[in-house]
């Protein structure tokens, strides 16, 4: 682990601000930001893309003031990006802010992302070539057959990396097949070894820990709010640029259920419904991924975010 940058004199770890939708992660990390004089480092699967400011939440530019963001706009709408692909653009940048001096601050809710930060997971095959030769081949046999035959290969190969892939991931699926494919073991005990590495800094992550139904009550104003901000006209986009419907865009929650409207199958009001619907599912997911973190997320109560950034601050001393 490497810890050999003056910021590291005043801090012994890096905050890493997560959790579900809607739990106001944003204006905490951006209030410990402008307390410590640190640089927010985007950890969402959606942000990335460019143009999908509303139904993904990205800051404002009133909020963002003159905090230095990383990692949100850096892609073209249906262009894949692997949890490999953040880790490798992550990294780099967080090393560059703490050889200026300054505290990275880490916030977004996409755990993989954030696990492969915290336990040093090395999503890479070493063997590139072998790789996009397996992927080929995969995505072959998908187009011939679908992904069925596929996910039950991986349940029966590797059933442990298969319970937390959604049968319908097909980038997934073939991803796990693919790296088994190339090293001659399977996923699983491929992150299993990689953990051994640890990782690259240490980091601390912190979760506002909200009673359930308050939470789902602040999802179901922020669908709101986001559909009179301009959701629908981020979905005519995506359809004016012709996105794939495979695509991790039309895929995310907000998008899927704008097409549906746009193509005259539902009323706004009932996509904005299951908009609502879908969002506390993920959010869901999200609490069960970080509490199956344990230990290693301390749990804050909410609470005005210069008071939780101040203990935030504190606990990463």
């Amino acid at each position: 682990m490497n810890s050999s940058f003056p910021i590291f004199e005043k801090y012994s770890f890096i905050p890493v601000i997560a959790g579900p939708t809607a739990s106001g992660k944003s204006a905490l990390a951006l209030e410990i930001c402008r307390t410590a004089g640190g640089e927010l480092v985007c950890a969402d699967s959606m942000q990335i893309y460019k143009g999908l400011d509303v139904g993904t939440a990205k800051d404002t530019k009133e909020e963002i003031g003159d905090v230095p963001h990383y990692l949100t706009d850096i892609i073209e709408p249906g262009t894949d990006f692997s949890v490999y692909d953040y880790v490798s653009a992550a990294l780099p940048v967080i090393r560059d802010i703490l050889e200026r001096g300054k505290l990275p601050v880490v916030c977004g809710g996409t755990g993989q992302y954030i696990s492969s930060l915290l336990y040093g997971l090395d999503y890479g095959t070493g063997d590139e070539e072998a790789e996009i030769e397996a992927t080929k081949e995969l995505e072959e046999e998908f187009s011939k057959y679908g992904i069925e035959l596929l996910y039950k290969r991986l349940e029966e190969e590797d059933p442990e990396a298969a319970k937390g892939i959604h049968p319908n991931n097909t980038r997934r699926v073939i991803r796990a097949l693919a790296v088994q494919k190339a090293l001659g073991i399977t996923f699983s005990e491929k992150n299993r070894r990689s953990k051994l590495t640890g990782p690259e800094y240490p980091f601390k992550v912190f979760m506002i820990d909200w009673d359930r139904e308050i939470l789902y009550d602040r999802i179901n104003k922020r669908v709101g709010i986001m559909i009179d901000n301009g959701l629908v006209d981020e979905a005519k986009m995506l359809l004016g640029k012709n996105v794939d419907r495979t695509s991790t865009c039309w895929q995310a929650i907000g998008y899927k259920e704008m097409l549906n409207y746009l193509e005259g199958k539902e009323t706004l009001e009932q996509a904005a419904d299951r908009i609502r619907i879908g969002t506390r599912h993920y959010a869901k997911r999200q609490l069960t991924w970080f509490r199956n973190m344990g230990e290693d997320v301390s749990l804050i109560k909410p609470d005005d975010p210069a008071v939780n950034a101040g203990k935030v601050l504190e606990m990463c001393k």
